[in-house]
């Protein structure tokens, strides 16, 4: 899948596919949800003990059978939950969002510390 990093090399590149990647920092991102486990394992396997992948998901992310394994294995430091419906729109696109009714989607961060070992906290924003 093709994305821009920022800070790294120029242009577009396919994220998931390069090799012998290092990322001295942190990750940000909200990834394609259909790929999101694919990013946050390729993240945290390319950054450095202690540094953080932060990730714009649903909530829903975490119920399913496939992504049980990585939770257990990587279990994320802090989930902060948005306690009121997040209103997301592809393109940047919120005016056709609106007027298509809106979103009846909850969101999330999962961040994760590569390295960390302990039980996941929930918070709450906004």
């Amino acid at each position: 899948f093709p994305v821009t990093i920022v800070g790294y090399g120029d242009g577009v590149m396919d994220f998931l596919s390069i090799d012998n990647l290092e990322w001295e920092g942190d990750i940000i991102t909200n990834p394609p949800y259909k790929y999101a486990q694919d990013f946050i394992e390729k993240s945290l396997q390319i950054i450095p003990i202690g540094n953080k992948v932060a990730m714009f998901l649903k909530v829903q992310f975490l119920e399913g059978k496939g992504r049980k394994n990585m939770f257990l294995l990587h279990p994320p430091k802090t989930i902060y939950i948005s306690s009121s419906r997040l209103l997301c729109a592809k393109n940047g696109e919120f005016q056709k969002m609106k007027d298509g009714g809106g979103s009846a989607v909850a969101y999330a961060w999962y961040v994760w510390e590569k390295g960390f070992k302990g039980i996941t906290q929930l918070k709450w924003i906004n």
